[in-house]
């Protein structure tokens, strides 16, 4: 196609004034949505510089990438749903169980009192009382309770997962839930549409053909869903009968199962949890299927009474780029800027901003043990670049970075003074910070703190100490690769 050729006739034709005019409207508007609507100034100024330096590039690009449409939408969606389960009376008697203390925690946790209060705020979630939760350690340890509890189910299932590979452990779960459809449960599943491609062929062709009701979140094929491509759910749910409920950062995969021996073994931590807060985190889980299809369930069978079971305070933190955009970054800031004697991070993936860095590197210098363990060997090498680029700036001040060994771990945990822990689907990174809709659970039992500090501190036991001295002898050209892969931390 000859373009001068074109451009020649239109000129002729005088309508180039037309279409220069057009195109200057364009990145007028661009602009100044960006400026008007993004939080983050330097974002702003990324946008407003891109859309002025390649006016229909930058234009293009802003409106499939930079513009959030979710908001708008899930607002929709409430105002037709109603109010947030978040206060039931079964959540209100249960929040009465914290009269042994002035602020519902433990002895050893009463100095995080502030904390819980600003996540209360952030949330619009009561902590709740009365819950057992149990770490269960890879696929080998956590897939045989997940299948049993859909086995066993007789109202419901819920399950909401980033990716389910079809392999032996996705046949497995594919299996089970087909059996439950067909003896009568209300199955419903959540699968991201990005996470499922993972492998091939695609699960929902097996769930589709087991019968099993399921919904693809947010499908990216269609050229209307395009722009909701960097914006996937990231949540790890299963929920039985609306009393069981499964969290975490394990996916649906064999990899997760050390036993099998998979080509590429992955560690991670996953928590069974009963009581009160399988009542919050089904919420997340009914928004999320009304979300992506307008079902609004309801019930006895989704959300039954429920009574203690355990003596474990907690509360889920929904995260997402709507209307719970920035909660768990905020939650993050509270912990940290809370502890008084250790910090011990584990994610897989470490780029946090420039808040968050702060705020450790404050932590450490105010005398408290900041530890964050980070995988050895990533499975993302663009992400493990932008990663060394930035150790330097919480090495400096006093932080512990130790690099575990293989197999890649993939847990995702934080344990504030032996007496506050986070786990759930969030990493460390901006996806989880700001674009991915992520469900994690915050915990103020002292016993179950413990435990995942002395997991944590195994972990950092048998990994390698990354010193300042090593990341600044990095060669010119190792540092500009890390260095470049910084810059596309926004979608990494």
């Amino acid at each position: 196609m000859d373009w001068s050729l074109i451009w020649e006739t239109v000129r002729h034709n005088g309508l180039h004034w037309v279409a220069l005019a057009v195109v200057f409207t364009v990145m007028v508007f661009g602009a100044a949505h960006a400026i008007m609507y993004k939080r983050d100034s330097r974002a702003a100024v990324a946008w407003v510089g891109l859309i002025w330096l390649s006016p229909l590039i930058g234009v293009v690009l802003y409106s499939l990438l930079g513009i959030n449409r979710i908001h708008r939408r899930a607002i929709r969606h409430r105002a037709r749903s109603g109010p947030r389960r978040d206060t039931t009376t079964t959540e209100r008697a249960a929040v009465a169980l914290s009269a042994a203390t002035p602020d519902g925690l433990p002895a050893g946790a009463q100095h995080l009192a502030p904390l819980r209060r600003l996540v209360e705020k952030l949330t619009d979630r009561e902590l709740l009382h009365g819950n057992r939760i149990e770490p269960l350690g890879d696929g080998d340890e956590a897939y045989p309770p997940m299948l049993a509890a859909i086995d066993s189910a007789q109202k419901s299932v819920a399950l909401c997962t980033y990716i389910f590979d079809h392999d032996r452990v996705g046949k497995k779960f594919v299996d089970a839930l087909g059996k439950a459809v067909r003896r009568g449960v209300a199955v419903r599943v959540i699968i991201d549409d990005v996470g499922a491609r993972y492998h091939w062929p695609n699960v929902r062709y097996a769930l589709r053909d087991a019968k099993v009701p399921f919904q693809r979140f947010l499908p990216t094929f269609f050229p209307g869903r395009f722009t909701y491509s960097n914006l996937r759910t990231h949540r790890k749910l299963l929920i039985a009968d609306g009393r069981l409920g499964f969290t975490g950062g394990l996916n649906i995969r064999e990899g997760h199962c050390l036993s099998l021996r998979p080509s590429y073994p992955i560690e991670d931590l996953h928590f069974r949890l009963e009581g009160p807060i399988v009542g919050q985190m089904q919420d997340v889980f009914t928004s999320d299927w009304a979300f992506c299809c307008g079902e609004v369930l309801e019930g006895e069978a989704w959300f039954p009474e429920l009574r203690a079971a355990g003596h474990a305070p907690a509360r889920g933190i929904a995260a997402g780029p709507d209307e719970d955009v920035d909660k768990r970054r905020l939650a993050l800031l509270g912990a940290i800027t809370c502890a008084r004697e250790s910090i011990l991070i584990v994610t897989p993936y470490f780029l946090p901003d420039h808040s968050l860095i702060m705020a450790l590197d404050i932590a450490a210098m105010r005398g408290v043990e900041v530890d964050i363990i980070l995988p050895e060997k990533n499975n993302l090498l663009t992400v493990a670049w932008a990663c060394e680029a930035l150790l330097w700036q919480v090495l400096e001040r006093g932080c512990r970075v130790w690099m575990s060994p293989p197999p890649f771990d993939h847990t995702k945990l934080m344990v504030v003074d032996g007496a506050w822990m986070l786990f759930g689907s969030g990493n460390w990174d901006p996806r989880s910070l700001r674009l991915n809709f992520e469900l994690d659970v915050e915990c103020y039992d002292e016993q179950l703190a413990a435990s995942m500090r002395a997991l944590a501190v195994r972990k950092r036991d048998g990994a390698r100490r990354v010193t300042l001295e090593e990341v600044d002898s990095r060669g010119i050209p190792r540092r500009l690769r890390d260095g470049i892969a910084r810059l596309v931390t926004p979608y990494l």
